[in-house]
């Protein structure tokens, strides 16, 4: 069931995004060579501390998961697309690095992701980015009352397969609000006019996936969390909450 949100609910998830901003800024500030992941883990869980919120990511275990997810941002390098473990890997010069970062404030969740190079940026990797970026851009300027899912979805796969890129198969986005996963779910690829149509109220978070080879392929890594692409091409993420008001989309999680 997909709850339409209140304009009060939706400010007070603007309050929660913004915690997920600051995060996400720290982060990428301090992703440098040789810094590694559970560092940045660690200043991420310092912005939730500082700000009073907590995190939907640290402890969750849905079906699939062997584990729970013992960190506060999924910290995907290179080969990994989503879900990446933050460990002890320490960053290299030209590493792309994708994290996604969640926070919970007063009840209400906010979620987000970027993806960007460390050091010295490959030209490939610096046109997947932007082409992802892209995507979220056209996704979010989709999500207006009137249209449908499917618009969203079309609009974010046109861009990513204009430009030659693979879309992972069964992954996207998804409702957010009390819970980090809600109704409905967000596709990166679609037919247009098709779906449920969006409302006033709806809040949701919008996500595109790309594999720079073009292939949707993808498998699990052993820690039974990362999703890696089969053939070892890299990856990009990123993501916004974006609300759907008579006004257009507010992005709630805007940095």
């Amino acid at each position: 069931m997909v709850e339409l949100k209140t304009d009060n609910s939706i400010d007070a998830m603007y309050v929660a995004g913004q915690v997920v901003a600051r995060a996400l800024t720290a982060v990428r500030e301090a992703a440098d060579v040789g810094v590694s992941l559970l560092e940045l883990d660690a200043l991420a869980r310092e912005v939730l501390r500082e700000a009073g919120a907590t995190s939907p990511f640290l402890g969750y275990r849905p079906s699939f998961a062997p584990t729970p997810f013992p960190g506060v941002i999924c910290a995907s390098v290179n080969d990994a697309i989503v879900h990446g473990i933050p460990d002890g890997y320490r960053l290299r010069d030209g590493d792309l690095l994708s994290v996604d970062f969640g926070a919970e404030l007063g009840g209400w969740v906010g979620d987000s992701a970027v993806s960007f190079t460390v050091g010295t940026p490959r030209p490939a990797d610096t046109r997947l980015i932007a082409t992802a970026e892209r995507a979220l851009a056209a996704g979010i300027e989709a999500a207006v009352v009137g249209n449908r899912i499917g618009d969203i979805a079309h609009a974010i796969g046109s861009v990513c397969r204009a430009a030659g890129y693979g879309i992972p198969d069964g992954f996207g986005g998804h409702g957010i609000g009390r819970r980090m996963h809600e109704d409905p779910g967000v596709p990166n690829e679609g037919r247009p006019g098709r779906g449920l149509p969006l409302r006033r109220g709806m809040v949701l978070a919008i996500e595109p996936m790309l594999v720079a080879s073009g292939r949707d392929g993808y498998h699990a890594a052993a820690d039974g969390w990362t999703l890696r692409t089969n053939d070892g091409s890299r990856a990009a993420h990123v993501e916004h909450t974006v609300a759907i008001t008579e006004a257009g989309p507010r992005v709630l999680t805007a940095r």
